[in-house]
């Protein structure tokens, strides 16, 4: 039997609870298991682009970045979601060029830079977004540069593309599951469909990836050692993502993803998290990720960085303090 989804976030207007968002969560470790869990964590969802990370694991374990000369850099690209700041679309162009490849061979589409600065010189310049703009355009590179290693054609996005193949093999083998299905991406790429408690068995893998030395859990590593090196390429300034990673009081990799997804890797404790808003909301899955690794303490409440997701302001437009959200009691 299914349970429902828990209470997770509220928003407080004045002295009522005008607006609760709820959720599943699972906690994960490596050796024991299922550590805690909210909601059901049976639910099957999409986890968008949280889990970028498994879907770059081919292009590592084949060989295929040794082969390209790939860098720490390239890696954290290649997980991220980024906002199309120039850091992340020179890397990307860089990329494409070693490739011997232009930006027509992304199949992410073209999407306005989230960079505040960027976007207001391509407004003034009458610009308008290009693929490499596209906040999935470091995943797509190297899509393609696993399918030149595999000598495959470049249509890196069809579902039965040895490249998306392999994607859906590693992404069985670290839920342990058996994908029921897929959905299309924002990017064009296939997005296969787990429980919450496959995805975060699939993290805590990740979070334990440095303890083996077989080649899967070799490129895992690396990953993880990319992401937390690098957090401004997986998502940018004023991110959650970004900032949350550099205010951790020990190593952490979180990854947000669409309608409400996120993860954490937590390689200290070779544990994994796996959270899902049932409505979707990013407001809330940032609030209820802090909430969770504050409570096991990775991260401090009363750091800025996390106090801004944890526990906001909610301001009118004429700048007065008329709410917050917070996570609800318990999940902290």
């Amino acid at each position: 039997m299914t349970q429902r989804a828990a209470p997770m976030v509220e928003i407080h207007r004045g002295p009522f609870v005008e607006s609760l968002h709820c959720g599943h969560a699972v906690l994960w470790d490596r050796s024991a298991g299922m550590v805690e869990a909210w909601g059901d964590p049976g639910a099957i969802c999409l986890p968008r682009s949280a889990i970028k990370m498994i879907q770059a694991l081919p292009l590592v374990a084949s060989g295929a970045a040794d082969a390209a000369g790939l860098t720490l850099r390239h890696l954290a690209l290649a997980c991220a979601s980024h906002e199309g700041a120039p850091m992340h679309v020179g890397l990307v162009r860089e990329w494409l060029a070693d490739q011997e490849l232009d930006e027509r061979a992304l199949v992410c589409g073209p999407q306005m830079s989230r960079d505040r600065d960027l976007k207001l010189q391509m407004i003034r310049a009458g610009e308008s977004g290009e693929r490499v703009h596209n906040n999935c355009s470091g995943k797509h590179v190297g899509f393609l540069t696993l399918a030149r290693h595999l000598g495959a054609d470049l249509d890196y996005c069809d579902p039965s593309h040895p490249v998306q193949v392999g994607v859906l093999e590693m992404f069985n083998a670290l839920t342990d599951e058996t994908s029921p299905g897929f959905g299309i991406d924002g990017c064009s790429a296939p997005n296969h469909a787990a429980s919450i408690a496959g995805i975060a068995r699939a993290m805590a893998f990740f979070a334990s990836a440095h303890k083996r030395d077989n080649k899967r859990s070799l490129g895992a590593a690396l990953l993880v050692k990319a992401m937390a090196t690098h957090p401004e390429l997986v998502a940018g300034k004023g991110r959650a993502c970004t900032l949350l990673m550099r205010a951790a009081r020990e190593p952490l990799v979180v990854k947000t993803g669409a309608e409400g997804f996120f993860i954490a890797i937590l390689p200290k404790r070779q544990q994994g998290i796996a959270l899902k808003i049932a409505d979707g909301a990013t407001r809330a899955s940032n609030c209820a990720i802090a909430a969770l690794l504050v409570r096991m303490g990775a991260l401090e409440a009363d750091h800025p960085d996390v106090a801004r997701f944890l526990k906001p302001e909610i301001r009118n437009w004429d700048g007065k303090v008329t709410g917050h959200m917070a996570p609800v009691a318990g999940l902290i």
